[in-house]
């Protein structure tokens, strides 16, 4: 990534400079994982106090952007700054003279742009600007919050600061070399057309900060009454795809070769195979002598030349160092350089969900609801990161020696952050195991936290049961009207005491339809322990079901009756 920058700003006619106005390009890795972040706010004219606004809404944004998770999306981070730094101005106002006299308050504009890989991503709220240059003509790419009552009389819709809540627009735009943005206040943009500020640019292409202060001087010259601010972006260079630091690792180190017992490697002894698939090979290590039990994967030898597939590989470990639960595979500290591609985790005693489930054919209900509540924990940390884990499956979660459930398995795991740096990933592709994969991901949709729900709700069903709701009917599902015909096969059998208001939890939870789903995993959690009313699933069962016996007694009974009906009345 390669841009230049010019700023320029000034108080103009007025007494003080009630804008405010920043640039942010951070060194990696961050600035492959967040981008490069500008922003310009411009305070009521109003209001006294407004250059406090305008400059707690930058240097916030600038600031707090970059603490956010890296897992985040630059939608997701940004918007949660904005609201927060919206929340303390409103606050600010509630608490001070100026609570019943918004104009007079801590309010004002702001437009900001984060560029990360090839997309820019706008923010705006109130009637600064964000502009593209468009060959000899300015595209304007925020709308204006300003209410025009008469020639004379105006006021902003929507600003920072004024209302509890915030309604921010925001826009995606995909970015080329050579592509420049304008942001300025209406100070600027008011007064000074667009062949000067195009052709102002041009001619001063190698120093944008004079072009920058011309604009402003020309504003001033013509008029303009208001504080003027300017900021020019121009893209010089994007970077490749994959072209972030997490990715370079990819590049630099070797595969490793296929390890056997007793032997030595980057400092771990291996002891023996835990798991071998068409993925990866797993072993069980000893981290140096006499240290700690570890496991230790490599790529599958098939795999070794499909770079998607060592790209997630890659991404395992990175996103088992930012999830931290106590119900999610942790890995231990890195205390030595690799030499090699490969992953390691903490090593844990016990078995998988899927030879627990083999072990407890029938296991009572408040054991199956203290382990799909942990299991709920650990995908909770997930989603708070803005994750889904897109393989949740019996075999992906290990029970230790104290009853612990924990998630493992991260090669299938959305990271909107990292994708955002992949613009040729391939989104459609399923990488969960189908008998747990949520319908909407058969018709290519998106996934949502209520994807990993309906896994998880299978999982439950499937405790409690032994089978699946849908049977293999889900997994050939693959077209909405074929969704729609699948039936679900009630929880509810004269062998186990399942409660029948806790089957319309299950049927709610693993719903074809995610509409119709949970849309929150606390919901779900919640109503495993709480007996409420589910119109889908708090039907009685029928009699055929319930006593198949009695039903062929009673059908009997009746059609005896009917024969004697029907003889008496030809006697």
């Amino acid at each position: 990534m390669r841009i230049s920058i010019g700023q320029w700003s000034d108080k103009g006619r007025k007494d003080a400079n009630q804008d405010f106005h920043g640039a942010l390009i951070p060194v990696a890795p961050l600035l492959g994982m967040k981008g490069i972040a500008l922003a310009l706010a411009d305070g009521i004219s109003s209001s006294r106090v407004s250059h406090v606004a305008s400059e707690s809404a930058v240097k916030s944004f600038l600031t707090d952007y970059y603490c956010t998770p890296e897992s985040w999306s630059v939608k997701t981070a940004a918007q949660r700054v904005l609201a927060a730094t919206n929340s303390w101005l409103h606050a600010q106002n509630r608490r001070s003279e100026y609570r019943y006299d918004q104009d007079r308050g801590y309010a004002c504009t702001l437009s900001a742009l984060v560029l990360k890989s090839a997309t820019a991503h706008l923010f705006h709220v109130g009637d600064s600007r964000i502009y593209r240059v468009a060959g000899r003509s300015l595209e304007q790419l925020t709308t204006d919050h300003r209410v025009v009552v008469s020639s004379e009389v105006s006021y902003l819709g929507r600003a920072m600061g004024v209302a509890p809540h915030l309604e921010i627009d925001y826009r995606e735009v995909a970015v080329e070399p050579g592509d420049v943005f304008l942001l300025a206040t209406d100070g600027v943009y008011e007064h000074v057309d667009a062949d000067f500020l195009i052709s102002t640019i041009a001619a001063n292409s190698d120093d944008l900060d004079r072009a920058a202060r011309l604009a402003v001087e020309e504003a001033l010259r013509r008029g303009s009454p208001d504080n003027l601010t300017i900021q020019i972006l121009r893209i010089d260079a994007v970077p490749a795809p994959d072209a972030g630091d997490l990715f370079q690792r990819l590049s630099d180190l070797p595969l490793p070769p296929l390890l056997e017992p007793r032997a030595e490697f980057e400092g771990y002894r291996i002891l023996r195979e835990l798991h071998a698939s068409s993925r990866s090979h797993v072993y069980l290590a000893q981290d140096g002598d006499g240290g700690p039990a570890v496991v230790l994967k490599v790529p599958a030898i098939d795999r070794r030349d499909d770079r998607a597939h060592l790209r997630r590989f890659l991404m395992e470990e990175w996103i088992a160092r930012r999830v931290n639960s106590p119900h999610v595979l942790k890995p231990p500290p890195q205390s030595r350089p690799r030499r090699h591609l490969y992953v390691v985790t903490e090593y844990i005693e016990g078995q998988t969900l899927t030879q627990w489930m083999r072990d407890h054919p029938s296991p009572d209900l408040p054991t199956v609801r203290a382990i799909v509540e942990q299991i709920g924990k650990g995908l909770q940390a997930f989603h708070r990161l803005e994750m889904l884990h897109q393989d949740l499956r019996p075999d992906n979660v290990m029970i230790d020696r104290t009853g612990t459930a924990k998630i493992v398995d991260f090669g299938s795991v959305l990271v909107p952050g990292i994708l955002e740096t992949m613009p040729d990933a391939d989104r459609s592709e399923i990488l969960g195991t189908v008998q747990y994969t949520a319908p909407e991901y058969f018709l290519g949709e998106g996934g949502t936290p209520a994807s990993d729900l309906y896994a998880l709700g299978v999982i439950a069903y499937q405790m409690l049961t032994g089978r699946l709701p849908y049977g293999g009917d889900a997994a050939t599902a693959t077209t909405r009207a074929r969704q729609r015909k699948l039936v679900y096969r009630t929880a509810l059998n004269d062998e186990r005491d399942i409660p029948v208001w806790l089957d319309g939890v299950l049927r709610k939870a693993a719903h074809p339809d995610p509409a119709k789903r949970y849309q929150e995993l606390s919901e779900f959690l919640y109503d495993l322990r709480h007996p409420r009313k589910h119109a889908a699933g708090a039907r009685r069962r029928p009699l055929i079901e319930r006593n198949p016996l009695a039903f062929w007694q009673g059908l009997s009974a009746l059609l005896a009756l009917a024969v004697l009906v029907l003889l008496a009345g030809r006697i």
